[in-house]
């Protein structure tokens, strides 16, 4: 029962990380961190590429539970939930910045031995904070509405998807920053979007490009894991500040988000902003606490 337990949770949590990484805003790494398992998830895509026999096994049963609930969460997103986003992206911004408002003072409480009494590392979070509002602010897709073709592949291309990808996976695994708003000033996020819907109606001739964008990815995490991985070890408390700093500016991040539509809305104001899920969206990361200590001190009484 307990592994069953497990199994559904780690779905759950890949099902949320899909879930951000499909519209852009917040995060999937985001998500983990609010959630609490970014350390493993990091550690166990390291472990996979460079880790023991029986470390990789470990990895890799760990990353197929979270992966499966990935995959149902970005089927969802590409095939309804980003119709839905589009309609209520107000509703569903102010859900995200109830995650981040209410979450950063439980990564502050489960951080507290590195953050404290070494204050002068917030020059780390004020970064954090210019990366991610810069990104936002100089983001020229949410003025000009222009996308890449990618029905004529050439070698130009082909390339550009590629590195294109290795980028916005980068970002969609560190917290704070949004692959999909990269991807977005790429030009690439709604064709990358509307190749997925395509494909997952059977039609094979956008397989090309996901598969090039698929490579993009892996070559990306082989490349960025080993740094998160080093930054955590060696210098959490800088990182931990870095990242708060990250899902602060997400929050204006989010704010500017309804721009980037397919159809731009006007950005989030105090009129637009909903406090009931707003609400919503700090319930549910104060419940998801909540089970993750029961997990916890479950697990410690059978120790």
């Amino acid at each position: 029962m307990n592994k069953v337990k497990e199994y559904i949770i780690n779905a759950f949590n890949g099902f949320c990380m899909a879930l951000a990484d499909s519209v852009p805003g917040v995060s999937g790494g985001t998500i983990a961190f609010i959630l609490g398992f970014y350390d493993q998830f990091i550690n166990s895509l390291n472990n996979l590429m460079k880790g023991t026999k029986k470390e990789r096994i470990d990895s890799l049963k760990y990353l197929l539970k979270l992966g499966i609930g990935w995959i149902i969460g970005m089927i969802m997103a590409v095939l309804f939930l980003t119709s839905v986003f589009e309609k209520h992206i107000y509703e569903i911004s102010s859900l995200f910045i109830g995650f981040i408002i209410f979450a950063i003072p439980l990564i502050v409480k489960e951080e507290k031995d590195v953050l404290k009494n070494k204050y002068h590392n917030i020059i780390f979070l004020i970064i954090g904070i210019i990366i991610v509002s810069a990104i936002t602010y100089f983001n020229p897709v949410a003025s000009s509405g222009t996308n890449v073709n990618i029905t004529n592949l050439n070698i130009g291309l082909c390339l550009y998807i590629f590195v294109a990808a290795m980028i916005a996976i980068s970002a969609m695994i560190l917290p704070g920053i949004s692959g999909s708003t990269l991807l977005l000033i790429f030009g690439l996020y709604i064709p990358i979007i509307s190749a997925i819907k395509e494909f997952l109606h059977f039609n094979l001739s956008y397989f090309p490009v996901l598969l090039i964008f698929g490579l993009g990815i892996l070559t990306g995490i082989a490349l960025i894991i080993k740094f998160i991985k080093i930054a955590l070890e060696k210098y959490r408390s800088q990182t931990v500040y870095c990242i708060i700093g990250l899902m602060l500016g997400s929050i204006y991040a989010i704010v500017m988000g309804p721009t980037t539509l397919t159809i731009p809305k006007n950005y989030m104001t105090i009129d637009t902003f909903s406090i009931l899920f707003f609400i919503i969206g700090g319930l549910l990361i104060l419940g998801l606490e909540l089970i993750k200590n029961k997990i916890h001190n479950k697990k410690t009484r059978e120790l």
